[in-house]
């Protein structure tokens, strides 16, 4: 018995394996394997698996699997005859042919060793299957190294297997290779649709990062290494050189944008919308004129920095006829302008946040008439028909106007009654003629 095999057996024993009383478990019903191929990176190559091994795989007796690194098989090719003949061992979708399930196999002790090995016949730990010769090769991470899975090409013991752990090895490597050419070009991909963003950052350190952690492009060029050791989240975190950094997703599966976090840096976003038909946000140093709907979407959710829920914020902005869809839309559009301080579930805003009309609402318990008039060049968003707006602007005026009521301040009821906002109230009118006798 070879070393390798022995190896194996004795791994096999340890993990309870009965060779004359066992097959293995098929662990996943049919539609899981569906969820599981759909996600699982090999389902890129195996098209390009099958033409390369159908001249094999026509020939009665072979059949070819590809598991995950868990030893599942996801996919297999072959005859019908052949198919229905494995099934009498579990060779299945859905079954698990690890060594820790199905003791010593193709499969199984490929992914034990993390390298291409061939069991023959009688040196399988399982009785029932030593009428087959299976050959497997791990399929890895073009970018970690990590395996994927296998590719694995069993046939009935009595033919040759001259060539076949080569051949199997030949066509793990093609799968790597074809893994590689997909990321790099989903990598091209990603720095076209998103490298405007990382040019905006122009003299910081910055990066696009995918969601595995692959880094797509650094600026400056070599700041960061070619691959990131943990996933992201977004916000702040601290690289494992110390470097503060802001992290900010710019779609819901990823890529990221990475900016190094100045120690100056002016953390907090402000908005001005008094007066204003369109709100100008400025946020890390940069200026926004924003749009009607992003006016007030953000103006409502400065208002509530508790959050709200989805429902919620589309009543506040569109009514009871708004739409989800539309919603959403506006958010994702949104967030490429706010990134990480746009949370969600709920929604809100995340650390400091500033807004003139909170000013003037804090200012108006103490504030002097002349004082709050300077902080007044007009009402909130005045041409927003969004129910949270008019609702914030209603209060906000009619708490000013009570203000300086009740206040008696000539020189600020003139100022009031002299702007377009203040000309037709009758009440400060009234209150000037008492004032002046």
């Amino acid at each position: 018995m070879r070393e390798t095999i022995r190896d194996s057996w004795q791994r096999s024993r340890r993990h309870g394996v009965r060779p004359d009383r066992h097959l293995p478990p098929i662990e996943l019903r049919e539609d899981l394997v569906s969820d599981l191929r759909r996600e699982h990176p090999l389902a890129r190559v195996w098209p390009m698996l099958c033409d390369t091994m159908r001249s094999v795989t026509s020939e009665a007796g072979n059949l070819i699997f590809a598991s995950d690194a868990d030893g599942r098989l996801l996919w297999m090719d072959g005859s019908n005859a052949d198919l229905r003949r494995a099934e009498r061992v579990n060779l299945v979708l859905g079954a698990r042919w690890s060594e820790e399930a199905a003791g010593t196999s193709g499969v199984g002790t490929a992914l034990a060793l993390r390298r291409p090995f061939q069991v023959q016949g009688s040196e399988h730990y399982l009785s029932a299957v030593t009428a087959y010769t299976c050959t497997a090769a791990p399929i890895r991470d073009p970018t970690t190294g990590a395996p994927l899975g296998t590719i694995d090409l069993t046939h009935a013991t009595k033919q040759s297997d001259a060539l076949v752990l080569s051949l199997m090895t030949t066509v793990a490597r093609l799968a790597e290779a074809e893994l590689r050419t997909i990321a790099l070009q989903q990598q091209a991909r990603t720095h076209a649709r998103y490298g405007e963003r990382l040019s905006r950052r122009s003299g910081t350190h910055s990066a696009l990062v995918t969601a595995d952690g692959q880094v797509v492009h650094a600026a400056p060029q070599g700041w960061l290494p070619a691959r990131l050791p943990a996933a992201l989240e977004e916000g702040e975190i601290v690289l494992p050189t110390g470097q503060s950094m802001i992290v900010e997703r710019l779609a819901p599966g990823g890529p990221f944008l990475l900016v190094a976090q100045e120690a100056d840096a002016d953390p907090a976003l402000s908005l001005e919308a008094l007066g204003r038909d369109r709100a100008r946000l400025r946020v890390a140093g940069m200026t926004h004129d924003l749009g009607g709907r992003h006016s007030e979407l953000l103006t409502v959710l400065i208002a509530n920095p508790g959050g709200l829920s989805a429902d919620e914020l589309r009543r506040e902005v569109y009514g009871d006829a708004g739409k989800a869809v539309t919603l959403r839309a506006e958010l994702t559009r949104l967030r490429s302008v706010l990134g990480h301080r746009l949370a969600s579930e709920p929604y809100r805003l995340t650390g400091q946040v500033a807004a003139d009309f909170l000013d003037l609402d804090a200012a108006l318990a103490t504030g002097a008439p002349s004082a709050l008039l300077d902080r007044y060049p007009g009402p909130l968003l005045p041409m927003s028909a969004a129910p949270g707006v008019v609702m914030l602007r209603t209060r906000l005026h009619e708490r000013l106007r009570a203000r300086l009521l009740a206040a008696g301040d000539v020189d600020s009821l003139l100022r009031w009654t002299n702007t377009r906002h203040g000309q037709a109230d009758a009440g400060a009118i009234q209150s000037l003629r008492r004032l002046h006798g």
